[in-house]
């Protein structure tokens, strides 16, 4: 994928406007949009539009199953699937999966993950270990648990010819990823390390920094924008701005 490609996404879910773009208008609207979006920030690549849907969402009450979490229907993953296909975007499915084993909600999507246009973003923040409730508190991830899910990955590239897929991990403080320097790059997957976090233009380049120190080999780099939370007290950063982050940004979102 890289350095061919920039992928450049919003997020979200639809009819909830608060968890990002996607959660207003129709997915060929918003499909349209990030396409423009993405051509700001070519510098020289091919630009790949990204439908960054949230497939898991954690949830505040355990429901019956006591994950914390619910699954987004295959009837809107089906219908952000064809938009992306007929556009010639990406559909990253985003997991928060609460309570629930992450691995099990990766393999969940397996109907989707077997097609060439369909990859993963993770959400760890949302991740909760025993006696944690979504939202209370930051969860975690593990250097560990991203390879399980790169090679899970991995095994279906190599069982159904596909292209490299990406597998994003969204990391708003240190804390969300334990034991980062145990993430082993897989065959077939591309691995980005999403730079998360609200703020200034500064406050984020400070984030950025912090979380960029001594990547692993093989890792990439992704930086997310938030358009009206950045923007409260501040402003929201320019394409030129976020492309003269070093490393550059391979993978940009919006929310």
């Amino acid at each position: 994928m890289f350095p061919h490609y920039r992928m450049v996404g919003f997020c979200g879910l639809p009819g909830a406007a608060a968890l990002g773009r996607l959660g207003t208008g129709t997915p060929a609207q918003r499909a349209a949009e990030v396409e423009k979006v993405a051509h700001r920030y070519a510098a020289g690549r091919e630009p790949l539009p990204v439908l960054e849907l949230l497939a898991t969402v954690a949830n505040a009450s355990a429901g019956p199953d006591g994950t914390y979490r619910s699954r987004t229907p295959a009837a809107t993953i089906r219908r952000f699937h064809d938009v992306a296909r007929d556009r010639r975007a990406m559909l990253l499915l985003n997991i928060q999966p609460g309570r629930a084993p992450v691995l099990d909600e990766v393999k969940a999507l397996r109907e989707w993950l077997v097609h060439p246009d369909v990859g993963i973003a993770l959400d760890p923040e949302w991740e909760m270990a025993r006696g944690q409730v979504p939202g209370d508190t930051y969860g975690r991830t593990s250097g560990q648990e991203l390879t399980r899910v790169a090679r899970y990955l991995s095994g279906l590239v190599e069982a159904h010819d596909l292209p490299q897929k990406p597998l994003v991990f969204h990391q708003v403080a240190p804390s969300v990823v334990q034991k980062q320097s145990a993430l082993r790059p897989q065959p077939g997957v591309a691995l980005i390390k999403s730079a998360d976090g609200i703020g200034s233009p500064g406050l984020k380049r400070g984030t950025w920094q912090r979380l960029v120190r001594d990547l692993p080999e093989g890792l990439h780099t992704g930086f997310k924008l938030f358009y009206e939370e950045d923007a409260q007290g501040s402003r929201l950063m320019t394409p030129k701005e976020v492309l003269a982050l070093r490393p550059q940004p391979e993978y940009v979102m919006y929310e």
